[in-house]
């Protein structure tokens, strides 16, 4: 199966949808998008999606006339010809420097990003000099270890790894293989680069913003695969499958409220402290002489401040 989640502008799941598992992303997201729209009566509907998620039969319909629905999708740099020779040939000039918050950094996220206009289509042209410099390291780190294994044989071996086949080039006449420095030349335009299209007004700061947002639904799935330990699922029958997996997202939402509660108190705590030391939390009954008294725990660690946030009233330390 294939789990669909809803997210806010804040991060909170909304619903969960159960698809087929026999489907590829990119067949599944248009009938998601319909069934969310008559679900919520959602009049206009703006889908962010990744390049991986977009197929030329699903452009053309969120392009249909009527359609209601706007888009920013992640495009293939490599793979479509008018992005890697118009767009990125254009990109020279009119940069634009944002500043983006990120998550668990002070440091802000500086991007520079730029539109581009081809006959209508709208692009809009991110760099991160941060990423592009780890672009370059990485690949710099690849191509060394490249050229030390071509020096000590193994061709078919270079060849059998996704990561070093990418840099050979086979001399036809040498039958031997070598790094292709053309293609070394021609990576070194997409470092630290990315590019959007989108039929949305929105200034290009806002389209780069709402893409980067795609955060929120990874961190979501993290959790419920990590945290929430949503797998492996013993059951076999449809409805007891759709119930497991809906119980998931709803302690996701819980978890989720929580934790937003607390940081706008201000409070940042780890999920596995606030689960042990709300575990830790007893109440213990004691009986003397005829009477019984509740005798409660100390509050250890964010246990107050997580009860406080939840609105529930702390018990007494001892009660009749």
């Amino acid at each position: 199966m294939v789990v669909g989640a809803a997210l806010d502008e804040q991060g909170r799941p909304v619903c969960c949808q159960l698809l087929s598992g026999n489907a590829t992303d990119v067949k599944l997201l248009l009938p998601a998008i319909k069934g969310m729209q008559a679900r919520f009566g959602a009049g206009s509907f703006c889908v962010v999606a990744d390049r991986e998620m977009i197929s030329q039969k699903t452009l053309q319909a969120l392009e249909a006339p009527g359609s209601g629905i706007e888009y920013i999708l992640g495009c293939r740099m490599r793979r479509q010809k008018e992005v890697r020779e118009e767009v990125l040939g254009r990109r020279g000039g009119g940069y634009q420097e944002v500043r983006f918050e990120r998550k668990g950094s002070a440091e802000p996220l500086e991007l520079q990003v730029s539109e581009v206009h081809i006959e209508g289509r709208r692009y809009i042209v991110c760099f991160n000099s941060e990423q592009a410099k780890k672009d370059a390291a990485d690949r710099q780190g690849i191509v060394e270890s490249l050229r030390e294994k071509l020096k000590t044989g193994g061709d078919k071996a270079l060849v059998g790894n996704k990561g070093y086949r990418k840099y050979l080039r086979r001399d036809t006449e040498a039958a031997a293989f070598s790094v292709d420095e053309e293609k070394l030349k021609e990576e070194e335009r997409y470092d630290g680069t990315w590019v959007l299209r989108t039929n949305t007004t929105y200034s290009a700061e806002e389209v780069a913003f709402q893409y980067k947002q795609l955060w929120m639904v990874e961190q979501a799935f993290r959790a419920v695969k990590s945290v929430l330990e949503t797998r492996p699922i013993y059951h076999k029958c449809d409805d007891t499958i759709r119930g497991h997996v809906f119980c998931s997202f709803l302690a996701l939402m819980l978890m989720k409220e929580l934790l937003s509660r607390l940081e706008a108190k201000g409070k940042s705590f780890e999920w596995e402290d606030i689960k042990g030391d709300l575990q830790a939390l007893r109440e213990v009954e004691i009986a003397t002489k005829g009477d019984r008294y509740f005798l409660r725990t100390e509050l250890r660690g964010c246990c107050f401040d997580v009860l406080k946030v939840a609105d529930v009233a702390v018990p007494l330390t001892l009660r009749r």
